[in-house]
């Protein structure tokens, strides 16, 4: 069995000419980055962009383009899925994120770029998180 997921790299400037990047604690208390499944119907950047709403309360004012997508296997009563996940780099500039329980989520915060990209839990998202950072610069926002 195969499961489609969306989420973003959600960034915004910094106060100091650089820019920060929002990361949070899932429901296995580990620092990630916000991500869910495919409602029926919904693009990837569609999914993307209500996910990150949905655990964060963030709405995100622009997409950026696809970064990369991160596959993993996990087993589920008994039977082996393989999940993958579309990342899309998000310009966020307004609002402060508030962790949303019911979706599993404990904590938000924004950090700089290359330090939440440091905190994110799971090898293969944190080097997809580096290289959506890598592109904010040439982003046209």
């Amino acid at each position: 069995m195969t499961e489609r997921s969306a989420g973003g790299v959600v960034v915004r400037p910094g106060t100091d000419g650089g820019w920060l990047a929002l990361v949070i604690r899932d429901p296995y208390g580990r620092w990630a980055l916000p991500k869910g499944h495919l409602e029926p119907g919904e693009s990837l950047s569609q999914a993307a962009r209500r996910e990150v709403a949905e655990e964060t309360g963030l709405a995100p004012e622009q997409m950026g383009p696809e970064i990369d997508t991160v596959s993993w296997t996990f087993r589920r009563k008994g039977r082996t899925i393989r999940k993958s996940c579309t990342y899309f780099l998000m310009l966020c500039t307004s609002g402060e994120p508030v962790p949303q329980a019911s979706e599993g989520i404990t904590a938000c915060a924004w950090l700089p770029a290359d330090e939440a990209v440091r905190r994110i839990g799971y090898k293969d998202t944190r080097a997809m998180a580096a290289a959506a950072v890598r592109r904010i610069p040439e982003t046209d926002w």
